[in-house]
Order: C-alpha cells, then sequence, then structure tokens
C-alpha cells in the first residue's frame, strides 16, 4: 500500500505564493515602507523643532531615526518632503475610493466620500498633525510641500468629476466641465477649512461631523447644478399597444419631481 506523499517545503511555499502569499508579501512590505517613513518624518520634525528647519541636515534626519543617509533617500527627495509621510498612501486610499464607487451614487458625493481618506489620516495621529500644522506655518519651503500635496488632491478630484462629462461639451455651452472643476476645488477647500480649523483648536471636536456639514453645504450649491443640462426625470413609452412606461432619473433628481413626472405620465 503506497503511502501519502508529504510536500515538501518548497512545494508548501509555491503553494502558499500562489494562493496569494506574494499579496501577503507585497502587504507587508509596503507597510515596512510606511513605517520606515513615519519613523524618518518623526525624527525631522523633532531636530525641525529643537534646531530650526534651516540648521537640520538630512545626515542629522537619518542619524537621529538610526538609519543611513542613503536609506534616508529611499524614501524621500529631500527634507521638507520628511514631514508628509503619508500622503502617497493616502492619495492612493482615495483614488481607490472613487474606483470603487457604485454605479449610483452621485460623483459629487463620491468625491467627499475619497476627500475623507485625508482627514482620517490626519485625525489618526492629532499631535503629530498640530505640531506639523506648526512648522508648515513657520516654514515657507514646507508651506510649499503642502500646497503642492493638497494640488495632487485636487486634480485626482477633477479628473473623477470630469470623467462623468462628455469632453464634446466643451464646445457645445454645456456648463457641466466648468461646474465639474469648481466643485473638485470646492470639495478640497471645505476639507482644507475644516482641518485647519480643528488643527488651530489642537485638534479637538469632532472634525468628521465638521466635515460632513462643511460637504453639505458643497453639494447644495454644486450638487443639482452638475449635470444640470441634463433631464433629471425623463419618460418613454415604447408603443402605444404596450402597457409599459420607463423612466430614468437622475440620482439627484428631487423626489417631488420624480413623483410628479410619474403622475403626468400616468394621466396621458
Amino acid at each position: 500500500m503506497s503511502q501519502p506523499v508529504k510536500a515538501t517545503r518548497t512545494q508548501r511555499n509555491r503553494s502558499n505564493s500562489s494562493d496569494g502569499g506574494e499579496t501577503a508579501g507585497s502587504r507587508r512590505a509596503a507597510a515596512q515602507r510606511l513605517t520606515m517613513r513615519r519613523k524618518l518624518a518623526a525624527a525631522a520634525m523633532e531636530l525641525f523643532a529643537t534646531q530650526g528647519y534651516e540648521a537640520t541636515t538630512v545626515d542629522e534626519i537619518a542619524a537621529r531615526a538610526g538609519v543611513a543617509r542613503r536609506t534616508f533617500f529611499r524614501h524621500f527627495r529631500s527634507k521638507e518632503e520628511a514631514i508628509f509621510p503619508d500622503h502617497d498612501d493616502t492619495l492612493v486610499r482615495a483614488a481607490a475610493v472613487l474606483d470603487a464607487a457604485p454605479a449610483h451614487e452621485n460623483p459629487l458625493d463620491t468625491v467627499c466620500r475619497g476627500i475623507k481618506e485625508v482627514m482620517r489620516m490626519y485625525a489618526a495621529s492629532p499631535a503629530v498633525s498640530v505640531e506639523r500644522y506648526r512648522l508648515t506655518r513657520e516654514v515657507p519651503a514646507l508651506r510649499e510641500r503642502e500646497i503642492a500635496s493638497v494640488a495632487r488632491y485636487e486634480r485626482l478630484f477633477t479628473r473623477y468629476l470630469l470623467g462623468h462629462f462628455d469632453e464634446g461639451a466643451h464646445h457645445d455651452g454645456d456648463d457641466d466641465p466648468l461646474l465639474a472643476e469648481v466643485a473638485a476645488s470646492a470639495v478640497v477647500t471645505a476639507h482644507n477649512h475644516v482641518l485647519r480649523r480643528w488643527l488651530r483648536a489642537r485638534g479637538e471636536g469632532d472634525v468628521e461631523a465638521q466635515l460632513d456639514h462643511a460637504f453639505a453645504i458643497v453639494r447644495e450649491t454644486f450638487g443639482t447644478g452638475i449635470g444640470a443640462g441634463r433631464p433629471a426625470v425623463s419618460v418613454s413609452t415604447p408603443s402605444e399597444e404596450e402597457d409599459v412606461m420607463v423612466m430614468v432619473a437622475r440620482t439627484d433628481a428631487p423626489l417631488g419631481e420624480v413623483m410628479r413626472t410619474i403622475e403626468r405620465a400616468l394621466k396621458r
């Protein structure tokens, strides 16, 4: 009678890799990368706070973090970039929110959900965020780096909103492309306004509730304007012989308007 054959260690490793081990390894590598970036950022912030931004060198930041100079440059291109270790990963998470948005969701609501990833990044470490805010107010180079980071989010959201409209509308007098760009800027501005207010309050208060209030104002201003060139509700009847009615409504169409349209169609 033959005996069962035990898998070798190599075979088991291959099996684990094919079953998702490679993905797990990628996640571990990403986590290790982020941990090192945060370690370098903490060292940079400590030195900036104690001896000043201009007097601090990359070599000193690396030494404080216990790594070599070349390790620093594997993670950051400059010392001003070092105090923003999470923006790259947060931008990826925000983009993932947009990519996974349900088809029925208003694009502006999707963008509001996406930028919440940025607020969560700051809210995860209030003390660090408050200190970073103080530094960016005092050091022009850090302020410029922060502005550049904000611009990346704004470009991401603008592209997303523009992707929901026909590019030909630029030539047809449709205001949707203009509204898309203005709305994206409004979402980012509302977020930054709430964030600065929270940071000036030393990270105290329910920042997510404040953000939801700000987004409600943006939605009220732009939510019904985007797509205004298209009818909110349309009804068609395939033929006089068929007892069928087909209605198409935008997800942001007011319920009252939808009901009135249905009633008018049924009375025909």
